[in-house]
């Protein structure tokens, strides 16, 4: 097997940040002929050492991957399970095992606050510490003045501010997920909609948006309004994601759906009756279509 530059991280958003590793790691391989490997992990280690945390990945694994091969197209792509074996490897047997043993690095990149074996004991400079590779520091971008980070861009998700948050990432936030049953309310209602759980993505600020939506198959982003949240009418157990596709009338039940947010148009909001609810929604929807034809 070749010998590999290895880009290390848990890479959450594949944002500009990560995307100058990840050329600089790119651009090394091509110099020396080596392969260039991407080494990640699933289920982000945050996930198991705080298992009660609410769903906080700006990108799933399937985006995530997508990303990579749009972006960098890595001759290697390894997905670590972080397992309890992999919790409880030594810095020391997590380089010989992994970094030496499986990917015969040549060169290691990784961020400063990299931190990794049991008790994250190790560090860039137990990486530095060992000859056997070269051990490069990602460089920190910044972008308004702030360095670019995954905490950053969750904020401004929360917060509704997403091309705040596009402009961090480099690319347009999508969720992805599979359409599931629902309760056919939206139906009833006069709008049918593709109902999504988040899984362990993250769950923006709650309200209305005006989305655009891509199907599984198609190469055609559709126009559409979504409601993130618990519907206080009805009160979800957990934040759906539902959405109303304009001028489409299909069943799409186990499809994978990708909705692009494109603006927020207001928040959740528990009305009286139905009558009222359904007089809202034409409004959000015609609001919708208007920020979306101006986008």
């Amino acid at each position: 097997m070749k010998q590999s530059v290895v880009a290390i991280g848990n890479f959450d958003g594949v944002h500009v940040g990560h995307q100058d590793v990840l050329a600089k790691a790119r651009t090394l391989a091509d110099k020396h002929g080596y392969d260039f490997c991407v080494l990640t992990f699933t289920p982000h280690p945050r996930q198991v050492f705080q298992p009660n945390i609410a769903p906080f990945r700006i990108s799933s694994d399937p985006v995530k991957r997508e990303l990579f091969n749009s972006l960098v197209k890595p001759d290697r792509y390894v997905v670590l399970n972080f397992d309890e074996a992999l919790k409880t490897k030594t810095a020391d047997q997590f380089i010989d095992d992994i970094l030496i043993g499986e990917l015969h690095s040549a060169m290691v990149i990784v961020g400063e606050n990299f931190h990794f074996g049991y008790q994250r004991s190790g560090n860039i400079e137990t990486l530095k510490e060992r000859n056997e590779f070269e051990t490069i520091p990602a460089d920190l971008i910044k972008i308004g003045g702030e360095v670019v980070s995954s905490s950053r861009i969750r904020d401004h998700l929360k917060a509704a501010e997403i091309e705040q948050a596009n402009t961090l990432l480099g690319w347009d936030w999508v969720i992805e997920s599979e359409v599931i049953h629902g309760d056919k309310r939206g139906r009833e209602l006069g709008y049918p909609t593709a109902n999504m759980h988040f899984g362990d993505t993250i769950v923006p600020s709650h309200g209305i948006y005006a989305v655009r939506v891509l199907i599984e198959g198609e190469d055609k982003w559709r126009n559409g309004a979504a409601n993130i949240g618990i519907r206080p009418m009805f009160e979800t157990a957990m934040p759906m994601l539902e959405t109303y596709i304009f001028d489409f009338d299909a069943e799409i039940y186990g499809q994978q759906l990708k909705i692009k947010p494109v603006q927020k148009i207001r928040d959740e909001i528990k009305f009286d009756n139905l009558d009222d609810l359904i007089t809202q929604m034409g409004k959000d929807c015609d609001v919708a279509r208007n920020i979306l034809h101006n986008n």
